[in-house]
């Protein structure tokens, strides 16, 4: 009811405007937002998928390959999207290119728990 003069003016220059600095403010704040997404989200991203991509065009016969399954094979036949594994001696398979997960070299050492006959 009764408002003090300070009371008075803080509230008409709130509503009068303001500074172009307490206009931008709010730019600034979702532009730094904008700018740690884009680093902590989006170029590592794309910095695993370029990675990935340059691995499978890498891919050559004789690789051991693992798949995002967990199924370890040998390659025996590289075509456009689609590669050929050995996954046991005989058993060939198709598997599409981008389910590779890691390729491994061809000297791989074998397990050391796996019983030899």
């Amino acid at each position: 009811m009764f408002a003090t003069p300070a009371m008075a003016q803080t509230i008409g220059g709130a509503a009068g405007g303001g500074s172009l600095q307490d206009m931008l403010q709010p730019f600034a704040l979702v532009a730094m937002m904008v700018a740690a997404f884009y680093f902590l989200m989006i170029r590592p991203q794309s910095q695993r998928a370029k990675a990935h991509q340059a691995m499978v065009t890498a891919l050559k016969r004789g690789d051991t390959i693992v798949l995002s399954s967990g199924l370890i094979g040998k390659v025996v036949r590289v075509e456009d999207a689609e590669v050929g594994i050995e996954i046991a001696q005989g058993v060939t398979v198709k598997v599409v290119k981008t389910m590779i997960s890691e390729v491994r070299s061809r000297n791989a050492p074998a397990a050391a728990n796996d019983a030899k006959p």
